[in-house]
Order: structure tokens, then sequence, then C-alpha cells
């Protein structure tokens, strides 16, 4: 129950030091005694792994790069202001064998040598009896080396007494010191459960240290001290646990690469008892001259193979082995129950097997038997489902009675309804029962097309997740057919997730998006990925948090497949990785590169030119909004525009933080005659009229062909407006878009640029002058320009600028003439009133053209709705009358639902 390991620093006489020494001995005899497991489920034994010399650390503390081995991680704790830690990790994550291997470390003097004792004991054994006893007493019971005066001692220097607890979750009373009469003396006699939770709370031996190993659990919020998270192994410790396992390297490396690439997606790969398992049975396949297993399915169908064939038992009383065990894990699992009671085991037939079940089953406790793994407890329920038709009903309610303690049952049966998955086990098992089969698929295909139907996340991931186990690819096509699920879009995938992603897609075949959003892209997550990447012609990494050793492969598998738009965007890539991407990239046939919101500096935009000047470069359209890459930055960009090679049509450069400096280089480009840019957006920058006044020289010149022009808040007065009716009415202008929103043009300089639209061959069909504080002269001349019968213009934005209704009145005459072009007309918050309709409705009658009318937040009222609806419904050739933030009352709301393209 206990083991005390005491070392005494005080000086006392020659023989009680001898006598320390040897119990150091004593000690370190204990710890190392290598008690071999009889089964590859239990694990490598603690005192095999030490005595091995080859103990790979597992990771603990933060994530990502700031990893400690456990080892140092729980010594700082201890060394601490709380002198305390708590280890928390999942079953088989090492945390045993860290805490004897910590006093193995002690008893041979090589850490923690300011303790003078140390004690170590097991949760599932303190206070199990009812009797009351001291801690001196309880101490005395387990160990008879002590000190005589080692309560003396202990009381003088509570200091130097390190208690070393492990197994907290199978705890069965609370820690919380409210429940409990705390002790503070060493000889009074209490409860296990109070001594316990005395020296926790410090209210017994106060100073001592504590260690505290445990799986999550609720009893861990009572506990002070340093929280130590167990991660297990991550990769790097999983290739040398490998390395360590297998005698011939060139095993080692194929059992690591393929582990990795079928299993390492899973959380619980990071186990060192999980790796135990696989490594034992990898080495039994290996040598067998098998086949390495494809799913996790796979792996048990083996695991389960071997352990019964070491069994040596004929196929009956091997079925009816796993049937029984398979009833122990439906009770545990029904119940959500960690163990089964001895006495209860016999009931379920398990008395026919007095030493097999030892290869499943661990004593928990004195009286309760547990499965060695939680894994392998739902894998023989699994199993069991599929070989006895009669013991369990259809797959729905045995998944739904199971489903409070099982996290993998449903997996196991999708991968176990496979021939090529269960007929490893009918060789040693017997048949699995045919209508078991036919049932599980049934309603597999059911809950997916069910599933599919609904955008949830975790429901659709559940459904690849169950196809990844089947591995059959004709089972993918048959549910996810096109229309079922056009794009694959979610967030917040887990490797496992893309793990089962990828399957689904590459089963599918080339495709047109892959979209995952809000999602941490580590080389092994793009390890994965990188087929799907290759299949889809559009691939969005929005929102992302991209690591720098995944983006040689994110760029391989763009460069090398079909894809020819990708989105990074919000994915704050930086510099330093765009370098990386673009080294990539040159040889990729991307058409589309977003990078919008990237945390981009100037210092970036050398390695683009290097892509966009490549002899094989595609890309025509690069975003590169809300990144701080200012003038230096765009000028070096704008080298690009010099190059034959360029093929850049549009640039999108919103909120670069660009001045007037940048645009001489921007217009030297323009008009080199070698750029293909057709569009640029310079939203968001304060380039001035001094910038629009460089850009404008370039717009006349005759190999200038830019068509798109965005300055919407571009830092703008009427000052540059004579400039920019320059451009609209010289013979070389081939600009179709002019967008000039939120600035402050003002009535002059807004009468200039419609002296130059009235220019017979302007090409202006898109013009955006939404709050550029314009007049109701300035509409009537733009009315003016919509008569005129040559006038192009089709969308016309002239939202927030509050004329009124006389002052869009022209706007409706113009509307209604037989010569206007529009398609799109936005007069949001003009100020308009009931006072227009009659002449909004005269006009929408007589147009032909007009497919989009803005009309939001003005102030129309419920009079004016029977006049809007009735010509709306006339009006079939109308998309959109958006009518939302106007003054109607509920009253109306049943008459503008009379018509679908009204919006209110």
């Amino acid at each position: 129950m206990l083991d005390v390991l005491p070392f005494d620093s005080v000086v006392i006489p020659r023989c009680s030091s001898v006598r320390s020494r040897m119990d150091k001995v004593e000690v370190l005899t204990r710890m190392l005694k290598s008690d071999n497991t009889s089964t590859i489920l239990g694990g490598q034994s603690p005192g095999s792994v030490i005595n091995s010399r080859k103990y790979v650390p597992v990771t603990a503390g933060a994530r990502g790069d700031d990893q400690r081995s456990l080892d140092d991680a729980i010594r700082a704790a201890l060394c601490g202001e709380t002198r305390a830690a708590v280890v928390v990790g999942s079953e088989g994550s090492g945390k045993t064998t860290a805490l004897r291997k910590l006093v193995a470390d002690w008893a041979k003097g090589e850490c923690l040598q300011n303790f003078s004792y140390v004690f170590n004991f097991q949760f599932r054994e303190f206070g199990s009896s009812a009797d009351e006893l001291s801690l001196e007493t309880l101490i005395h019971q387990g160990h008879h080396q002590t000190p005589p005066d080692f309560t003396r001692l202990v009381t003088e220097k509570p200091d130097g007494v390190l208690f070393v607890f492990d197994g907290l979750d199978e705890y069965k009373h609370s820690l919380d010191p409210s429940v409990h009469s705390l002790t503070s003396d060493l000889t009074r006699p209490a409860s296990g459960s109070s001594l316990l939770a005395s020296l926790l709370h410090g209210s017994l031996l106060k100073g001592a240290a504590f260690l505290v190993a445990t799986r999550p659990t609720d009893n861990v919020r009572f506990l002070r001290g340093a929280r130590v998270e167990v991660l297990g192994f991550r990769k790097p410790q999983r290739e040398a646990y490998f390395n360590n396992f297998f005698t011939d390297s060139v095993a080692a490396n194929r059992a690591f690469l393929h582990m990795e690439r079928t299993l390492g997606f899973y959380e619980f790969c990071a186990s060192p008892r999980f790796c135990w398992t696989v490594c034992s049975v990898y080495k039994w396949l290996l040598d067998s001259d098998a086949k390495l297993p494809e799913t996790l399915s796979q792996l048990f169908a083996d695991t389960l193979v071997h352990l019964i064939q070491t069994l040596s038992l004929n196929k009956a009383c091997s079925r009816g082995l796993v049937l029984a065990l398979g009833r122990v894990a439906s009770h545990c699992l029904r119940g959500q129950h960690p163990s089964c009671p001895k006495h209860a085991v016999d009931a379920f037939g398990l008395q026919q097997f007095p030493t097999s079940v030892d290869s499943f089953l661990r004593e928990h406790g004195e009286e309760e038997l547990s499965f060695r793994s939680h894994l392998m407890r739902e894998f023989v329920l699994a199993v069991a489902f599929f070989l006895d038709a009669s013991a369990y009903e259809d797959a729905e309610k045995t998944l739904n009675d199971h489903k409070a303690g099982a996290k993998m049952l449903d997996l196991f049966m999708s991968g176990l309804s496979e021939p090529a998955q269960y007929r490893s086990l009918e060789d040693l098992l017997g048949t699995f029962s045919s209508g078991q089969i036919k049932a599980f698929k049934s309603w597999f295909r059911g809950r997916s097309e069910k599933a599919l139907k609904d955008y949830n996340r975790s429901e659709h991931y559940r459904c690849f997740h169950l196809l990844h186990q089947a591995q059959n690819e004709s089972l993918v096509k048959e549910i996810l057919t096109p229309p079922a699920h056009p794009s694959i879009f979610h967030e917040n995938l887990s490797l496992q997730d893309c793990a089962a992603l990828n399957f689904v897609i590459t089963c599918l075949g080339e495709r047109e998006k892959l979209s995952v959003s809000r999602t941490t892209i580590s080389r092994e997550t793009m390890e994965i990925l990188a087929p799907s990447v290759s299949l889809s012609h559009t691939v969005i990494l929005s929102h992302c948090c991209i690591h720098k050793e995944a983006l040689p492969l994110l760029a391989s598998a763009v460069s090398t497949g079909v894809a020819r738009d990708l989105d990074l965007s919000h994915s704050s890539i930086g510099d330093e990785k765009l370098q990386i991407l673009c080294a990539g990239l040159r040889e990729s046939k991307l058409h589309s590169l977003n990078l919008s919101v990237c945390g981009l500096t100037a210092a970036c935009c050398g390695d683009l030119v290097s892509v966009l000047t490549s002899e094989t470069s595609q890309l025509r359209n690069l975003q590169m909004m809300f990144n701080e890459i200012g003038d230096r930055g765009f000028t070096k960009l704008c080298e690009a525009m010099h190059s034959p090679n360029c093929r850049l049509q549009e640039l999108q450069v919103r909120d670069c933080d660009l001045t007037a400096a940048s645009m001489e280089a921007f217009a030297g480009g323009l008009g080199s005659g070698e750029t293909q840019l057709r569009k640029v957006d310079f939203e968001g920058n304060v380039i001035g009229d001094s910038g629009v006044q460089a850009l404008c020289k370039a717009l006349q010149q005759p190999l200038c062909k830019l068509r798109s022009l965005r300055l919407f808040d571009s830092g703008l007065t009427g000052a540059c407006c004579s400039d920019l009716k320059e451009v609209v009415m010289s013979e070389h202008c081939t600009l179709s878009e002019l967008e000039l929103s939120l600035n402050e043009l003002g009535q002059e300089g807004a009468l200039l640029l419609c002296q130059g639209l009235k220019r017979p061959s302007c090409p202006i069909e898109t013009l955006g002058l939404t709050r550029c504080g314009l007049t109701p002269a300035v509409f009537e001349e733009l009315a003016s320009v919509l008569k005129n019968g040559t006038c192009r213009i089709k969308s016309l934005h002239l939202a927030i600028n509050k004329v009124g209704d006389q002052g869009v009145k022209p706007l409706w005459d113009a509307v209604a003439h037989p010569s206007c072009l529009l398609e799109e007309l936005n007069v949001e918050m003009t100020k308009l009133t009931d006072a227009c309709v009659e002449d909004l409705c005269a006009a929408l009658r007589a147009n032909n053209t007009l497919r989009f009318l803005e009309l939001r937040n003005n102030s129309l009222t419920d009079a004016a709705v029977p006049a809007i609806v009735q010509v709306m419904k006339e009006k079939h050739n109308m998309e959109e009358l958006n009518l939302k933030y106007n003054n109607f009352s509920e009253d109306v709301f049943e008459m503008l639902e009379e018509c679908h393209n009204i919006r209110y």
C-alpha cells in the first residue's frame, strides 16, 4: 500500500547513516524491479523503462515550441514556492513511470536531495481500511525501517519530507476540506480519507512537499500547487521511442512512418502505453511478414488476434471469451463505470477463463477489475455486436445505450463492418453476423444522409470519421453524392478531422473548393491535407495559424496540383513565412493569391515580385488588403509591372498605408506598355489630390489599359476633379469603373467630373459617388448625363448625399428616359419621403433596364407601400428593391411580402 523511501540528513550515529544508505539501495531495487507486464495492453513496466536507460521524456508545460521534459517540469515545480505539483495526463501518458523514475533518481542521489524522506502512496489503496489510525502508524504498518525517532525528525523538519501520490482518479472520496475533520496531530488516529485530506491541505505535517499524479478528475480543483500537463510523446519522442524499441533501424523507420501516416492524428498516439502496444503489434506483424494495419480498427483487430493466439484457445473458447469481455465492456460503458466488481464478473461468463482474462483486465483496487485499455474495452464490445445478433439490438439502440461512456464505439463498428478488417477475426472467432453488418450499414447510410442535409460541423465530421475508418471508397461516393455536399467548409479542425476530411476528398477526386478556417496548420496537418489541396481548384485557409514548417508542403501541393486560387487571408503569415511560401510558388499555376490581413510589411514585396515575374507565372489577382507595406513596399511591388512575365490583372491594396509618394512609381508601371493590369483598388489609402494627379497622367497614355480605378476614401477633394475630367475626356481612356465614394468632392468638383462624363465615347459604366457632398445641382447634371443618348453608365451609387425629394427628382426623370441604361441605382440615405413615390413609380413603369434599386435608410412610410407594391408586381425585370430601415410598421409587412423581389 505504501512505499517509504527514507534518507536522514540529520546528524545521527554511524549505524543509522549506514542503515539510511541501505534503505536507499532497497528503495532503488524496488523502483527498478522489472515487474514485466504479461500483456501488450499494459504497456512497458516502469521498472523496465528505467532499467533500459532508453527512457524518452514525455513533454509537459506550454504547447508549441516551449516544451520541457516531464522530469524537468516536476522538479521545477517541487523546487518552487509552493513545493507542490499536480501532474495531469490521460491514460498511459507516462505519469506513473515519471513518478517512479523521480523516486529512483532521488534514491541514486541524482535529484531532490533536499528531501530526507520520500513516501510513495497509491490512491486506490489509501484509506481502504475502515480502521482509524495515525499517519505514524500508517507509515509503520507499511514499512519497518524508519528510525525510532522518526516522528520527532519529521516534526522538526517537515520541509525535508516529500509525499508522492499516484492515481488520484481512482480515489473514491472527495478532497474537499469542508467535508473532512482535518487533523494536525501525527499520533492521533483518523480515517484514511481524513488523513489524506489533512496532508494535502497542509493541516497535517505543514511544510511538507507533495506530488500528485492523476487522470483528469474533479478532485484536482481542491489541490494546491503547480499544474503540470502531461502531453505524452509528441512526434520527436515517438520517433525516438520507435528507434529504441526496434533493434533494426530499417524496421524502426518503416514502423514509425506507417504509424504516423495511419494513426498519428489520434490524440492517444501521444500515450507511451499506446506506443508500446503499437510497437509490440507491429513487431509481431513484421516478424510474420504480415501487412501493417491501415486503420485503428485493423490495429485492434491485429492486437486481439495476437492476444488470443498467445492464450492457445480453440475457436469456441476464443469466441466465448470475447463475448464475455463484451458483456463486461457493456456493463462498464452503460453505467460509465471504470471498473466491474469481481463478484459480478462470473455473471458475464468469465469464470470459464480464469487465467485468460489477465491479458485484458487488471485489478482495480482490492475488489474490482477494469480493462487495461479503454480503447480495447470499446473494441471488444464492437466485435461482440457483430458476433452475437441475439445479445445486441440494432446499431442505433446499441450506440445510444452506450453513448454516455463510449467515444470510439461507432468508429470501431464502422471499421468492423468491412470484410478487409474483420476477416482475420472471423478466422479466429467464427463468422460475423451478416444481418448485423447489413443493419449497421443501413443505419450508417441513413444517419449520414440526415447529417449532411444539416450544416452541423460535428455531425459532418463524425460521418467523415466513420467513412475513414471503413476505408471503402465506393461507400464514400455513394453517401457523398455531389448534391449532398458540393463543397466542404469547416473550422477548428483537429488532426483527426483533417485525416477524415482528406480521405473523403481523395475518394471523391478533383473538386471545386477546399475551405478550412480557424485551424492550426502544422507540418503534420499539411502532410495530411496535401492530397486534398492538390485536388482542389480553390484552396481557402483563412483565419488559420500556419506554422513555418507547413509552408513548403503547402506550396508544393499547390504547385503540383490543380489549384488556381489560394486564400490565406487573416492568417498572420508575416514576412518571414511569406518568403518561404513564395520560394515554393514560383513554379505554381496560381491565378489568384489572397494575402489580406497577413501582417505583412515592405520587406515581403521583393519576394512577391519574384513570384509575379517568374517565367511560369500565371498570377492574375493579388489581394494585399490591410497590410502595412507602405510606399516603400508598394514601390518595390510596382517593379513587377515592367516585366513581360508579369500577368497581373487585378491588384487590391486597400488600407496599406500608401500615400502620394508611391503613385509616381505606379503610374510609371501603368504607362510602361508591359503591364496587363486592369483593375486596382486603393481604398483607404490617403493618396490625396497630388497622388491622383500622377495617376491621371498615366491614365491618358495610349499604352495604359486600366479599366477599374477604386479611390474609395482616399483623401480626395474637388481639386482632383479637373484631372479626372481630363482622363474621362481622353480618347485613350479605358476606364469602365471609377469609384470615388467617401471623398469630399463637393458641388464644384462633381460638376467638373460631369462635364467629362458627357463625352460621347466616355467608357465609364460604373460610377461611385457615395457621400461626396453632392448637391441637387449635381444630381440634375448627372440626370442630364444619363439621358444624353451616349452615356454608358449602368451602375450609379449616390448614397448618403442628403438632397431630399426635389434633389433626387431629376434622377427619376432620367430613369424614365428611353436613353437611360441604368441597371443599378443606389440612393440610400438621401432623405426621400412619401412625396417621391409618384415619380419613383412612374420611372419604374417606364424603365426596362433597372434591376437593382437601393432605397434603404430613407423616410418612406406605410402610405408609400401600396403604390410601390403595385408597380413591383408589374416589373418582372426588377430583381431587387431594398426598402430596409424605412419608417414602416408591421401593418404593411404582409403587403410587402407579396413581392418576392422586395427586401424590407
